[in-house]
């Protein structure tokens, strides 16, 4: 039996059964979700989003994801989700979690007026240093999964050519931090006032060396004015350079993976 979903199943109906005490006013599929099905509900009691895996290893990770989300709930100064994991009849997970509500910087991002930008670039720069700092004695094992134990896992189950070089380097360099795993822009939060307020998605999250998170948000395109004030908090940039090469060899190689077995999945955020 599978162990991940497909748009061929009842997904509606799993939506309708888990907000059975709320009315479902309107569901909109996000076409950007790389790893799982993503689906905007908006009901009469607020909006909500579900995150259905579409193979074993995200379904498998979906776990994590919810272990994660939940230890780092009020651990930091920026809204985190608190993410409800659900199993449907036949055993497979997936999450649920109330939409926290504002626009991501990846699309806003150059929109952005100079004092907007810059303090956007802060902002994450502090968002980085706190997330790091969050203190693991106490934390479930699925939130000390290394990254680079995640991100080699990602590679054998998905590419077709292998970058061992960066793993290599990855895990030379990995500390026992936390890490977001996946800070790109597309998961930062912004509210109304293009002020920073949130990150979502831990899906990768883990331990590593915090320059892995400062090299994930410059792996994508941003303003020049951004990528400098925001590397200016940090040192080692050699380090992050390097780092920021392995990103984007990640990326392509997942691309590749999603435009050979997803082309339904809007790939324009690279």
């Amino acid at each position: 039996m599978n162990k991940f979903f497909t748009p061929a199943d009842p997904l509606d109906k799993i939506i309708s059964d888990t907000l059975s005490d709320k009315k479902i006013l309107e569901s909109k599929h996000i076409l950007t979700g790389w790893t799982n099905i993503v689906i905007e509900v908006t009901t009469d009691k607020g909006a909500y989003f579900f995150r259905f895996p579409r193979n074993p290893f995200w379904s498998k990770m979906i776990v994590k994801d919810a272990a994660v989300c939940n230890f780092v709930d009020g651990k930091t100064s920026y809204y985190t989700p608190q993410m409800k994991l659900c199993y449907d009849e036949k055993g497979r997970p997936f999450s649920v979690h109330e939409k926290i509500e504002g626009y991501t910087l990846g699309d806003r991002i150059y929109h952005l007026s100079h004092t907007a930008l810059t303090g956007a670039a802060y902002d994450v720069a502090k968002l980085v240093k706190e997330l790091s700092g969050i203190d693991l004695r106490e934390a479930p094992a699925k939130v000390k999964y290394p990254l680079s134990k995640f991100l080699k896992e990602l590679d054998y189950e998905h590419y077709d050519k292998h970058i061992d070089e960066d793993h290599e380097y990855i895990k030379e360099t990995e500390t026992k931090q936390f890490v977001h795993g996946d800070l790109n822009l597309g998961n930062i939060l912004l509210d109304e006032n293009d002020k920073v307020i949130g990150v979502i998605d831990f899906c990768f999250a883990g331990t590593g060396n915090p320059n892995m998170d400062v090299a994930r948000i410059v792996s994508r395109p941003a303003p020049k004015e951004f990528e400098k004030t925001f590397l200016s908090q940090f040192d080692n940039i050699e380090e992050i350079s390097r780092m920021k090469k392995a990103w984007q060899d990640i990326d392509n190689g997942y691309a590749e993976h999603i435009r050979t077995n997803f082309p339904e999945i809007n790939l324009n955020q690279l």
